[in-house]
């Protein structure tokens, strides 16, 4: 299929050619109709990719930001690489449509194959020929609804959740800041609702257009119309409300809302406009300034957004997914009209001249349409595959290892191509002698196009099953969200496939128990999860300058991680399991790896009322007596180091610091051992590791690390998780 992205580092637009995603769970796959471009939003997006780097960074000096914490915390190498990882990457376009269901995921029955509705989202309602959109951003369009218009849903919604935090009521006076596309729906938004309206824009034409759709008056904000008309409306008294729908690095809008409105009024800003509030105006009339974030309740909570979960209506009467039902029954009913907001309607094989035109404003529009060609035929419903995983008890041993010849070359799938895939481990890979990448596996089709270009991909798909049925490949790399992690490695390691999972290999017990049944069943302990951190060159070193030991030892580790963003996937306990879980099996690997054991005893505690269930401290036993103890903390200072680790044992002490630096203290005479590292050049590990696993699955030799020690890291992961929710430590029994 076909979609309009771009590139952020280079500026480039083009119509790419990408595969269909998948119709996951929870959602519909939509065959668009019609798509419309934000002319403020998309094309500001779109001048932001033709600036310099440096333009760049100014206007986004929020990334910024990121980019000087990321480089605190892992080092300028790591951080240059995703950073870059980013910019030269394809980005989507668009986020408003109207298109007809084409396939039904499970868990969906208010809409059948063949309606028609309007979607919303700039992750899922993108200027392609089909999109998968979650069931909260798409609404039914009502009977006898233009799909044209249609297509206006998430825009108005925007406008509808302006308008809702302006609390207007009948015979109020409302002043529209800015007559673009959303000045323009909320202009008509308030006359429906009984309230008389004053326009502003330094454009004519613009605000004719809003008196002809319900404005009282129009003019430019710079002349005395506007302060005419809103006095003789007022009777001198001010607005009660201000809209502000205008952009740009102006700050007259705030300015002028100051001076119009009356006492106590409220100014609602919902576009993208300078606000340094003129403190004294503001105070002085005890202004109630509001923001209004986008489509409405929901915006920004993946659980809403992405799993679907509604908010109930006695408690939030207008989520997301209302205010788009709503404009569309306002527009059904005539109550809003968009037509004449309709500048230019093109093909969307033209999306790119369309844009250039817009851009250089040879083409002045309001409100532009992307026409797709005439649905071809409707695809018959297809129901999710289900897998039933069953609950066995894992036998003596490990499985034997399928004989294997030396191969010249290794092909290689990637199921996932996210930040970590494309940042940390394809760089390595692309460029490796005896690698071939053969195919990558996306549920989003711009992202398997992104690495396909980027790394020389062979093959892009959303269809897991011909990846795992193609005898050619011979390793299959799960990188994705943490959820499916078991269950993709579950069918990789049944369809025969060597298997490298990021951590974590499973989330629970009874995911870990699926995947040791698959290596059972088939024979194939092909499996290596992406504990990378044993295989670091500095901690190498260091571990080889400490030596053996003859009594047991301590081992202090912090891991310094952070608070997470808002919004973060992490923080979606309920499908992607804890924090903990997912990353602290780096850590708890490192330690056993140092302590050359696996351990029989976790005991857990946390502090209460951070993210993710608190700072977590877990210490950990092993058979000789060594203990080592993990401080996972998110409330440390972000400057400070992420890892630091101590290993203490027969009078001789390792420490290293944040993959940097390594120290070894030993001997009666205090010898010294301090690496000579550069500041900042991290290496965890990610390219030795899949050095090794690549040799394995090559000549056909034992996997980098035994399955038993992957199995043990991943139980002690989830002890800790237990020992938490009991209380009391953890035995961890070893299955005979």
């Amino acid at each position: 299929m076909k979609q309009v992205v771009q590139n952020y580092k280079s500026g480039e637009l083009t119509v790419l050619d990408v595969p269909v995603p998948g119709c996951k769970p929870g959602g519909v796959l939509v065959r668009s109709a019609y798509s419309l471009i934000s002319t403020g939003t998309e094309l500001m997006k779109v001048s932001e990719a033709g600036m310099s780097m440096l333009g760049k960074a100014r206007s986004r000096p929020d990334q910024v930001a990121k980019v000087m914490q990321s480089v605190a915390t892992n080092g300028v190498p790591a951080t240059y690489r995703k950073v870059m990882g980013k910019l030269d990457s394809y980005t989507p376009l668009g986020y408003s449509l109207c298109g007809v269901v084409e396939q039904v995921g499970t868990g969906i029955d208010e809409v059948k194959v063949g309606d028609l509705v309007a979607c919303a989202g700039n992750e899922h309602a993108l200027h392609a020929e089909l999109n998968w959109v979650p069931k909260n951003l798409y609404a039914r369009v009502p009977d006898g609804l233009a799909p044209r218009h249609a297509a206006f849903g998430t825009v108005g919604s925007i406008a509808l959740q302006g308008v809702r935090r302006g609390e207007p009521q009948l015979g109020d006076v409302a002043l529209v800041i800015g007559l673009g596309l959303i000045g323009q729906l909320v202009v008509q938004l308030l006359a429906a609702s009984g309230v008389r309206v004053v326009g502003a824009d330094p454009d004519p034409v613009r605000c004719e257009l809003a008196e002809r759709l319900g404005a009282a008056a129009g003019g430019d904000p710079a002349s005395a119309a506007v302060e005419t008309a809103v006095a003789e409306l007022t009777g001198g008294h001010g607005v009660d409300q201000v809209y502000l729908a205008a952009g740009g690095g102006s700050n007259q809008p705030v300015e002028l809302a100051a001076r119009l409105c009356r006492d106590r009024g409220r100014v609602v800003d919902i576009g993208k406009c300078r606000l340094d509030l003129p403190w004294n105006a503001y105070y002085e009339k005890e202004l109630d300034v509001r923001f209004s974030r986008s489509y409405g309740p929901g915006r920004y909570d993946p659980e809403y957004e992405l799993e679907g979960r509604d908010y109930p209506i006695g408690y939030v009467r207008w989520t997301e997914r209302r205010n788009l039902a709503c404009f569309l029954d306002l527009l059904a009913r005539g109550s809003v009209d968009v037509e004449p907001l309709v500048s230019h309607v093109a093909d969307f094989d033209d999306a790119v001249a369309t844009y250039r035109r817009l851009k250089d404003g040879d083409l002045k529009a309001v409100a532009v349409l992307f026409r797709y060609p005439d649905r071809p035929g409707q695809a018959a419903e297809a129901e999710a595959p289900t897998v039933a995983v069953p609950a066995v008890t894992v036998r003596s041993g490990t499985a034997p290892t399928p004989a294997r010849s030396a191969k010249a070359s290794v092909r290689l799938a990637f199921v996932g191509a996210g930040n970590y895939a494309t940042s940390m481990l394809l760089p390595h890979l692309a460029q490796r002698d005896g690698v071939e990448l053969s195919t990558v596996v996306t549920t989003t089709a711009l992202s398997a196009a992104n690495a396909r270009r980027k790394f020389g991909f062979a093959e892009a798909t959303t269809d897991l099953d011909a990846v795992l049925g193609d005898p050619s490949v011979d390793a299959v790399f799960v990188v994705t969200r943490h959820s499916s992690h078991a269950e993709l490695t579950r069918r990789a390691l049944l369809a025969g496939k060597a298997v490298f999972v990021e951590k974590p290999l499973a989330l629970t017990e009874d995911e870990l128990a699926g995947v040791l049944a698959a290596v059972e069943e088939s024979g194939n302990d092909r499996l290596q999860v992406g504990f990378n951190r044993r295989f670091a060159p500095l901690l190498n070193e260091a571990r080889k300058r400490f030596g053996a030991r003859t009594g047991p030892a301590n081992l202090r580790y912090l891991v310094n991680a952070g608070r997470l963003q808002h919004g973060s996937w992490y923080l979606q306990q309920g499908t992607e399991g804890s924090r903990f879980t997912g990353e602290g099996g780096h850590f708890i690997d490192t330690a056993s790896w140092l302590l050359a054991a696996d351990p029989v005893s976790v005991y857990a505690v946390a502090t209460s009322g951070n993210e993710g269930g608190g700072d977590i401290q877990a210490v950990l036993r092993y058979p000789d007596g060594s203990t080592a103890t993990l401080s996972y903390v998110t409330t440390g200072a972000p400057g400070f180091p992420k890892e630091t680790l101590d290993l203490v044992a027969d009078g001789k002490v390792l420490r290293l610091d944040d993959f940097v630096r390594a120290t070894v203290v030993y001997g009666g005479r205090r010898k010294r051992w301090v690496s000579s590292r550069l500041p900042k050049a991290r290496d965890k590990g990610q390219s030795a590791e899949l050095a090794a696993f690549i040799k394995a699955v090559r000549t056909g030799g034992p996997m980098p690390v035994p399955l038993e020690s992957l199995v043990a890291t991943t139980a002690a992961t989830l002890a800790v998780q237990a020992g938490l929710a009991g209380g009391a430590p953890v035995t961890l029994a070893r299955a005979r």
